[in-house]
């Protein structure tokens, strides 16, 4: 009987220890992404602050001047992105707005899903606050929209989509690609943990491991929600996490000062 409760608690341990684990991976992750958009941001402001300098005519000013202040605003919508996020890093769940957290998702990608000729529109409709952790949604999201990423080599479109389902009392939220899809004998195995089709980590350092999805599953499941996923070979795959509504409304959080371009300096710097 003793060696039996050991057991059980050396393996709550262990899964302790692995979803610490996977957090982190996802914490790296982020990191990484964000760290690669400032390198953009930062490699276009120099550039045309160069050229700013050798050409003394109005016209190249103002052009550099002008992607000058678009970089930096870009700039601006990352960090906010970033303090948004940084904010849900904690575990408790609350009525969390899905659109917003999506929206601040995608900043991140953004310049990623661009290179690889990647279309991401929105459908927002009318649905009450998730009760979830924002944080371990988000690493739903992230892993998610990599994965239509990766099955679109040649660029696609992805679908997000934000519905209300009241027979089922929950919010919905579908990712849809136009990707290679899923092998019907593949499907039943997605969800295994370690189970890839991938040789490993892409160009950009992504996926391959095999834990993603299984990670996905577990905590959509830990949320008392369900993932389903529907694909059909060279039409695409649609991922639909079915989340529980937030039961009351989360009080008003306090606000985190914004960093980046002040609105008066901006809009003086426009007039320039």
């Amino acid at each position: 009987m003793d060696n039996t409760v050991s057991l059980e608690r050396q393996f709550e341990v262990l899964e302790a220890e692995l979803r610490q684990a996977r957090r982190m991976a996802a914490l790296g992750e982020l990191v990484s992404t964000t760290t690669h958009e400032f390198n953009n941001v930062l490699t276009t402001i120099i550039n045309y602050a160069k050229l700013g300098m050798r050409h003394k005519d109005e016209p190249s000013r103002d052009k550099a001047f002008t992607k000058i202040l678009a970089a930096a605003e870009r700039a601006e919508k990352i960090t906010n992105a970033v303090l948004g996020l940084a904010r849900n890093r904690g575990h408790e769940r609350a009525p969390t707005d899905l659109a917003k957290l999506i929206e601040s998702s995608l900043v991140l990608l953004e310049r990623e899903m661009q290179k690889y000729r990647i279309l991401v529109e929105t459908q927002f409709e009318a649905a009450p606050p998730a009760h979830v952790c924002g944080n371990e949604i988000q690493q739903v999201l992230l892993n998610l929209l990599t994965n239509s990423r990766q099955a679109m080599p040649r660029g696609g479109r992805i679908l997000i989509r934000v519905a209300h389902d009241p027979a089922a009392n929950t919010v919905d939220l579908t990712i849809r690609d136009s990707g290679t899809g899923i092998p019907p004998e593949v499907l039943p195995k997605i969800f295994d943990r370690y189970f890839t089709t991938k040789a490993g980590p892409d160009a950009s350092g992504k996926g391959g491991t095999g834990v993603g999805l299984a990670m996905c599953r577990e905590i959509i499941e830990g949320h008392q929600g369900k993932i389903r996923v529907e694909s059909t070979v060279g039409v695409g795959t649609a991922f639909t996490l079915k989340l529980p509504i937030a039961k009351e409304t989360a009080a008003a959080a306090t606000p985190i000062p914004k960093l980046g371009i002040p609105t008066a300096a901006a809009h003086s710097m426009r007039q320039i």
